[in-house]
């Protein structure tokens, strides 16, 4: 398979910003107070891993693996947070920086699909991205669900 400079320049990109996933994910995994954000937290980075690893494939050369509709968004815990309030604002804090995260991910990996000239690149772009809108959603569910996203 071969890759544009644009498209290579593109995928290097994506694989910095999955790995600022990663790195941010699980901090924030550490410095939640709320075991459900924490979980939440953890099964988002290992997703943005699988992210890293279709990406870093596809630089070196790999055709990615065929991709399935688009992942439904998973269950979200939802339950009420047990913290304090000052650590509940923090957890609102890492929550709000990594929906801000997810939505420049989710934007890049849109520029991507109408760069590449490949279509099972761009499908398998697509579906990328399409689970970066579902970490998204369990985000915000989750600042929703704890009166904290508009707080």
């Amino acid at each position: 398979m071969t890759l544009t400079t644009k498209e290579t320049d593109l995928l290097k990109d994506l694989k910095t910003q999955e790995q600022l996933c990663i790195d941010k994910y699980t901090r924030y995994s550490q410095q939640a107070c709320d075991t459900g954000l924490k979980n939440l937290f953890n099964s988002i980075c290992s997703t943005e891993r699988t992210h890293l690893q279709t990406v870093t494939d596809i630089l070196n050369g790999c055709e990615p693996h065929e991709t399935t509709a688009p992942t439904a968004t998973t269950s979200v815990y939802t339950g009420k947070s047990s913290c304090d309030e000052t650590s509940k604002q923090n957890d609102a804090y890492l929550c709000r920086d990594a929906l801000a995260m997810e939505k420049h991910v989710s934007s890049v990996y849109d520029t991507c699909v109408f760069e590449f000239a490949n279509p099972k690149l761009r499908d398998t772009l697509a579906h990328i991205q399409k689970e970066e809108q579902n970490h998204g959603e369990q985000l915000y569910t989750y600042l929703d669900s704890n009166g904290l996203y508009n707080s």
